[in-house]
């Protein structure tokens, strides 16, 4: 099964101190520190309390450790949220918690996640930025829940298109990734190359470091050794840097080199 993390935005010199502290713990997996930064804000601000559970379901994800905590901070979202498009994307976040849950086995949530999937679309407008990271999501719901790779292909590509207009370089990275992988399934090396390539590309530029890894075994399938060794023994060393997350990658590396 593909697996990806949560949409958001790398730093940058535009951003300010707070922002740049939760992206450098987030993308070096430090996100219990990174929630903590957001904590107080997060309290009263809607956006905040967004933020925080984007990295606590990312914690998830990555670790398949803090249920608890993530659905804590989802219900302070969900009682902050004013209007459509705070809802919506609560909404969105909640689908998201369950598909997490549902694909990593915790907990069957495929329902909640479709339904709530659902709700946020009715809320958040076609234009909204919000849009396509829901798109995106629901893409991963075709293809790993679903199985419906045409219709995961369709959700991606509105995705990116959306986020290439936006310049949304973080969800660009899950999108090529995506989009790659079914190529890959489908036997198209050329394209699955280029695309997971130009994922690897963007998650080093902005200095995601957890998810690099993921990304270096994703080109390494796409290509015959010994550049696949070479990626597979990078993707080894981040693995072991990051003590031993995203958990779920280490049955896709040598069992002598985890």
């Amino acid at each position: 099964m593909a697996r990806t993390a949560v949409s958001g935005s790398g730093a940058s010199a535009g951003d300010d101190p707070l922002q740049t502290a939760v992206w450098r713990l987030r993308s070096r997996a430090c996100w219990t520190d990174a929630a903590a930064l957001l904590e107080p804000l997060g309290a009263t601000d809607a956006a905040a309390a967004l933020q925080r559970v984007e990295l606590l379901v990312e914690r998830c994800l990555y670790t398949e450790q803090g249920w608890d905590e993530a659905e804590d901070a989802l219900r302070t979202a969900e009682a902050l949220a004013r209007d459509d498009e705070e809802r919506g994307a609560a909404a969105c976040e909640r689908g998201h918690l369950a598909y997490v849950a549902t694909l990593l086995g915790r907990r069957d949530r495929a329902d909640e996640a479709r339904s709530a999937l659902g709700r946020a679309a009715a809320l958040i407008a076609p234009g909204a930025p919000g849009r396509a990271l829901l798109d995106f999501r629901r893409g991963l719901i075709a293809e790993n829940l679903a199985d419906s790779p045409t219709a995961a292909r369709a959700a991606y590509r509105r995705a990116h298109t959306v986020a290439s207009a936006a310049g949304d370089q973080f969800l660009l990275s899950f999108t090529w990734r995506h989009l790659a992988g079914l190529a890959l399934r489908e036997g198209e090396l050329a394209e699955a190359r280029h695309g997971f390539a130009e994922s690897l590309r963007i998650r080093e530029e902005l200095g995601y470091l957890v998810g690099t890894a993921p990304a270096l075994v994703s080109l390494a399938d796409a290509e015959d050794d010994p550049e696949a060794g070479r990626l597979r023994a990078e993707a080894t060393r981040l693995f072991r840097l990051l003590g031993g997350v995203p958990t779920w990658l280490a049955g896709q590396l040598a069992p002598q080199a985890v």
